[in-house]
């Protein structure tokens, strides 16, 4: 968005998508793992990873390698896990290795997450740029080599 990050700053964004790179692993999803974290006053308050909703089978494609509809996304995962604790994700950072959906967008909204942070761009940027255009700050981060 065009703010100057500061070095230490930079190097915590790092160090949490390096975890959230961690956390999608725990993914079984065959066509693509993503992780989320979600941060505030340096303490990580909610975590998910893309999967199926709890009580259903561990599979997320069909036999066609297509996507259940009922798959949840990491950043949905992470923001109704810590809606369902006594944390507030308000004012909270949120890491995630690809950049969040327009459905996942409106939910980073409606939680009062004001920062994003991630590696890899979706296949659609509708949801960044509702994102930008709620003010919410939008920044993407090339991973370390």
């Amino acid at each position: 968005m065009g703010t100057e990050i500061k070095p230490k700053q930079f190097l915590l964004d790092q160090r949490y998508l390096k975890m959230a790179s961690v956390w999608a692993q725990n993914s079984y999803c065959i066509r693509r793992q993503v992780g989320a974290l979600l941060v505030k006053d340096k303490m990580i308050i909610s975590d998910g990873y893309n999967g199926t909703p709890s009580g259903f089978e561990n599979n997320c494609e069909d036999e066609n390698n297509i996507t259940f509809p009922y798959v949840l996304h990491a950043e949905a995962n992470a923001i109704t896990k810590v809606a369902k604790s006594n944390n507030s994700s308000d004012g909270a950072t949120l890491y995630v290795t690809s950049s969040p959906c327009m459905e996942c967008a409106k939910l980073i909204i409606q939680a009062g997450i004001k920062r994003v942070v991630f590696y890899d761009n979706y296949h659609k940027t509708d949801g960044v740029d509702l994102l930008k255009k709620a003010n919410i700050e939008v920044l993407q981060v090339e991973p370390e080599a």
